[in-house]
């Protein structure tokens, strides 16, 4: 704009500030989480944009519009279904069906004792066999998990944690088995032990073996399975936690670059190990909010790359993500509105430009999805992909100046915690997110959070329709997904069979050898698969390295 052109935009704003005057209704506008909106965004908001600094070409410095030069022009996101329960078995019914129905991706849901480290006749795992995710106590199940789907031709996600290595071992073993080498695999491991700590609470190790082994997968990777990648920096459960948007955008990146500071320490280069990583993040209900996080996630981490941690591999710059909606969105109460949620947050994960998406379906707050729910899920999906035709131009948002104006915001929320990280860090990130964790910051900051959030609801302020607004005095009951006591029974005499007919003197001495291996200061990973061709089992391998790094006790924060 020229001097003339700003006067007369300025005196129009003017115009219309006092025309509005008085107009608004009574409500708060704010943000999911608690930032102020502005009534309006101009051109005058905007006159030092930077267009090039800050937004850009897609799939070129700084990747605010996209890590892709064509987006979804070129190939849509992978579509992934979050799926497990029960049985190995009854999981693969599972996969083959969402796979027939269009899926693109598979992702792996673990129970409980799995994701702990237990196995299924270790007696705290009583009564949770199966019900949140399948039950995998050993190569066994893994084999079955996969029976009939080539993993040569299919990218698997799994989430899982504190074991993750273990399982990810499981997984390569199959492979192996069904003749697939490694360096074809393709998937990703969550692993992001620093997530656990701060937010969801699943760890098996203090954090200094949990980092170890993180780095030792790295490493494994990266010289045996390239085109996997061994972490994903999960936000997804900082957010469901109570964490806003920032918060989960800062924190979630903050790890990222703990993880990169963690390679840098074993040598690795930064153009090696930063294109292994990928992000996982949650899209919530807010959905402008939503779009401005990923666009600035994007934006944040390559310039951090580049600048602090001297990445000159432009792959090494690109942030890729994977989104799932958001499950503390769901509501129990008129439960059909969940699938308008989640196909507004989805709608939104892709207009940010996710990689690849899970879509939650309606009755995931009650239990895991049945069959037809979860249908109506990757529906959900194919609908935006194939119906909306939001595919066709790159980035549609990007250039309104509300999204710029809220990325921008959001930016500036996540720089705010990036310095206060450092400096506990005293100029290292890893040292300050483990100082943070150590001291309670992130959990208390994401308990003030939650805090704030649940206090809006109560006093009306943010509204969930069918819980503080548009109630109703009866529903429908809904039909849900139901773990049979039989599958419990089941895996226990299974494990026994299998502890029974295999070789114990061979798992005895595999896992003799993966101790002396923690002992010392040798890559885990080889001998955890050689434990796990001898088919020890999860809770075996775990015990033994329990022996040499002990467990974690969190201390409380108030």
């Amino acid at each position: 704009m020229d001097e003339e052109q700003r006067s007369q935009a300025h005196a129009e704003w003017l115009a219309w500030q006092r025309r509005v005057a008085g107009k608004e209704r009574d409500a708060e506008f704010t943000t999911l989480s608690g930032e102020p909106v502005p009534a309006l965004v101009t051109p005058l908001d905007r006159l030092d944009d930077g267009f090039f600094d800050k937004i850009g070409m897609p799939g070129a410095y700084p990747y605010t519009r996209g890590v892709y030069p064509t987006m979804y022009r070129g190939r849509l996101w992978t579509i992934r279904q979050f799926a497990g329960f029960g049985s190995a078995e009854q999981t693969n019914e599972r996969y083959h069906y969402l796979l027939e129905a269009g899926q693109t991706g598979l992702s792996v849901a673990f129970d409980m004792p799995t994701l702990m480290g237990l196995d299924s006749d270790d007696p705290r795992s009583l009564g949770e066999i199966g019900h949140c995710g399948v039950v995998i106590d050993s190569l066994a199940d893994m084999e079955v998990l996969f029976r009939g789907i080539d993993l040569g031709k299919i990218s698997t996600s799994m989430t899982i944690n504190g074991p993750a290595a273990v399982l990810f071992c499981m997984y390569a073993v199959t492979a192996e088995k069904q003749g697939t080498p490694l360096a074809i695999l393709d998937g990703t491991l969550q692993t992001d032990i620093l997530k656990e700590y701060i937010a969801q609470k699943e760890w098996c190790f203090p954090p200094g073996p949990h980092l170890r082994i993180i780095g030792d997968l790295f490493e494994f990777c990266a010289a045996e399975v390239p085109k996997y990648h061994p972490i994903s920096i999960s936000g997804y459960h900082i957010r469901e936690a109570g964490s806003t948007a920032a918060q989960e955008l800062a924190f979630t990146l903050a790890d990222g670059f703990a993880y990169v500071e963690l390679a840098k320490q074993r040598g690795m280069s930064v153009d090696v190990v930063a294109p292994q990583l990928s992000f996982f993040f949650d899209a919530h209900i807010d959905f402008f909010e939503e779009i401005a996080k990923f666009r600035a996630a994007r934006r944040i981490w390559a310039r951090w790359m580049r600048d602090r941690y001297g990445a000159t591999d432009e792959k090494a710059m690109q942030l890729r993500f994977h989104t799932q909606t958001a499950g503390v969105s769901l509501t129990a109460q008129q439960p059909d509105n969940n699938i308008a949620r989640t196909a507004i947050e989805a709608l939104a994960a892709v207009l940010g430009g996710t990689q690849s998406l899970h879509a939650n379906a309606l009755d995931e707050v009650y239990a895991l999805p049945t069959e037809r729910a979860a249908a109506i899920a990757v529906r959900t999906q194919q609908i935006i992909a194939h119906e909306t035709e939001v595919t066709n131009t790159i980035d549609p948002l990007g250039g309104s100046w509300f999204v710029e104006e809220m990325t921008d915001r959001i930016e500036g929320l996540a720089d705010e915690y990036f310095e206060r990280i450092d400096r506990m860090g005293s100029g290292s990130i890893l040292d300050g997110v483990l100082r943070g964790i150590e001291a309670g910051y992130f959990q208390s900051e994401i308990a003030d959070a939650a805090f704030r959030y649940q206090q809006s609801l109560e006093k009306g302020t943010k509204t969930i329709v069918g819980v503080n607004a548009f109630t109703e005095a009866a529903e429908e009951e809904l039909e849900i997904l139901r773990i049979s006591p039989e599958v419990e029974r089941a895996q226990v005499a299974a494990l026994a069979e299998l502890r029974g007919k295999r070789d114990g003197a061979k798992v005895a001495g595999a896992l003799d050898g993966l101790v002396e291996v923690a002992k010392g200061t040798g890559n885990l990973i080889p001998p955890i698969m050689d434990a796990v061709r001898a088919y020890a089992t999860e809770g075996e391998i775990i015990g033994a390295l329990k022996t040499v790094f002990g467990e974690y006790r969190e201390r409380p924060a108030f």
